[in-house]
């Protein structure tokens, strides 16, 4: 049996944990779907992580899922801030389930990087890119810092009183995806959104209690995963996903992400996802398995815990190579994943799993031959 697709177990505070079917993991990528607005997930996030879940997947994660309506990156992002949309998010949880795999919600809130317009073809082709215009269907953001930094609308200081509304904000989104049967929470602290631009220090320039120093600016993250972990259930696993890396000299580095995600494993994180970058032009390397290396130095420095890699692994006998050098426990397959849903499926039959170690849906299973 390849590495690949030996069941693995995420570990959670309370309980047994999580038991996937194998090690492969649906990353969380914007669709840009909800047309109404409203945050709330139809009929194409069903079709669209229902046909992961059918592909083979061990665990399957939804975009970016905002906790606020102002926290989302664009007005056609899901959310999971009310209960209209916790009763949709609901049936698509459970078809997941009904195909083998378990469900994730990755919880999102994109600060001073919110109000944007979707990265969709029809806007990049009518130049409508970047900050939407409050007066158009736009909002005003916040972020750690009034900056420039972010290459968009300068975002609105967070006050104490916003701060403290979005730590609850971050703790009632965990309560209502446990009433939607989500199995994994990830919290969103990668690719510039707000978590990230209190993490470094090219974003955040406050001067107070969560600024300045390294135990100042992983403050709100760390109160964060308090909030979210008491609001969580004990038995079910939480994660994160990081940029473990600025690639910028004075931004937040590699060595800032070893250090912070050991302290969160002693806060009930028991699984890390590590991207890179997303604050200021990219500086950083490129290439299939480009991040790998980040994702290794996590796995050292919190063994126990369970840590994906990312970005362009392509191809099954890549993602194999990565779990047998021991630099991660599992990928997660991004735009892979948008050409073949199928992925999972395909990368057993390409490592010679047997037949019946090959997760195709059943209706599929003629696709052996």
């Amino acid at each position: 049996m390849s590495k690949l697709f030996t069941p693995v177990t995420l570990g959670a505070p309370n309980g047994p944990g999580l038991a996937l079917r194998n090690r492969t993991v649906l990353a969380p990528m914007c669709q840009y779907s909800v047309t109404n607005h409203d945050g709330v997930p139809h009929q194409w996030h069903l079709t669209h992580l229902g046909a992961r879940a059918t592909g083979g997947f061990g665990l399957v994660f939804t975009e970016a899922t905002a906790i606020t309506a102002q926290g989302r990156i664009s007005d056609q992002d899901t959310g999971i801030w009310n209960d209209e949309q916790v009763s949709a998010w609901a049936p698509i949880v459970e078809f997941i389930h009904s195909q083998g795999a378990a469900a994730g919600i990755q919880l999102a809130h994109a600060g001073g990087k919110a109000s944007t317009y979707p990265w969709l073809p029809k806007f990049i082709g009518a130049n409508s890119v970047g900050s939407m215009d409050v007066g158009t269907g736009g909002w005003e953001t916040l972020s750690a810092s009034a900056t420039d930094a972010l290459g968009l609308r300068v975002p609105t200081i967070m006050s104490f009183d916003d701060i403290s509304a979005s730590i609850s904000a971050w703790a009632q989104a965990a309560t209502r995806a446990d009433a939607a049967g989500f199995d994994v929470v990830q919290i969103h602290a990668a690719h510039g959104y707000l978590i990230h631009q209190f993490l470094s220090p090219l974003s955040n320039q406050r001067t107070d209690d969560y600024g300045g120093s390294y135990e100042n600016r992983t403050r709100y993250l760390r109160e964060v995963i308090k909030a979210v972990r008491s609001a969580w259930p004990a038995h079910k696993p939480l994660a994160i996903r990081f940029s473990g890396e600025d690639w910028v000299q004075d931004g937040w580095r590699i060595s800032d992400t070893v250090r912070f995600a050991a302290e969160a494993y002693e806060l009930g994180v028991t699984s890390f996802d590590i991207s890179s970058a997303g604050i200021g032009t990219y500086h950083g390397p490129s290439g299939p398995g480009y991040q790998v290396s980040l994702a290794a130095a996590v796995k050292a420095a919190v063994p126990e815990s369970f840590v994906t890699a990312v970005g362009m692994i392509n191809e099954p006998e890549q993602a194999e190579q990565i779990l047998v050098t021991g630099a991660a426990d599992g990928v997660s397959i991004g735009r892979a994943a948008l050409k073949n849903p199928n992925w999972p499926a395909v990368a057993a039959t390409v490592l010679h799993e047997p037949r019946e170690n090959t997760p195709f849906a059943e209706q599929y299973w003629r696709a052996h031959w």
